[in-house]
C-alpha cells in the first residue's frame, strides 16, 4: 500500500502521509504555524509534490505532535523546544531541559509581567496543584 492509499474502512491507513491541512487539524493548530514551525525545525522536512502541496510522513507528523507538545503543553519557547529536540533523546523531559521555578523568577514575573512567559506552564500547573494541597490540608 502506497503512502496515498486508503484503507478498508475509507479512513487512512497508519502509514498514510498526511496533507497540511490533516495534520494542522490532528493537532490543533493552524496550517501556517505548521509551516512556520518548517522554518524554525530543520528536522520538519515534510515531502513537497506538484504545487508545492506538502505530505508529512509518519515521522513527519510524530516530530510535529512533540513540537506541539513542547510548546503548547510543557510551555517550551521556540528556541528552548529546538534545543530540547536537538539534544539526546527524552532530555527535553528531564527537568533540566527546563528553566526552574525559583524565587528569583517568581519575583521578575512579579515585578514584569511579561519576563512571566519565560517560566514554563508545567511549572506554574505544578505550583498551582502545591498550592491548592496545602489549602486543603
Amino acid at each position: 500500500m502506497s503512502g496515498f492509499e486508503m484503507s478498508d474502512d475509507g479512513g487512512k491507513a497508519p502509514a498514510a502521509m498526511l496533507a497540511i491541512g490533516e495534520l494542522a487539524v490532528r493537532i490543533g493548530v493552524p496550517t501556517h504555524v505548521l509551516r512556520y514551525w518548517e522554518t524554525r525545525f530543520p528536522q520538519l522536512k515534510p515531502l513537497q509534490r506538484s504545487g508545492r502541496r506538502r505530505y508529512y510522513r509518519a515521522e513527519d507528523v510524530a516530530l510535529a505532535e512533540r513540537i506541539h507538545h513542547l510548546l503548547h503543553v510543557q510551555g517550551f519557547t521556540v528556541e528552548g523546544a529546538r534545543k530540547a529536540l536537538s539534544a539526546e533523546p527524552g532530555a527535553a523531559t528531564d527537568s533540566a531541559a527546563r528553566p526552574a521555578l525559583t524565587r528569583e523568577a517568581l519575583d521578575s514575573a512579579s515585578a514584569n509581567p511579561r519576563a512571566g512567559a519565560t517560566i514554563p506552564v508545567a511549572a506554574l500547573i505544578a505550583l498551582r496543584q502545591r498550592l491548592a494541597a496545602a489549602i486543603a490540608a
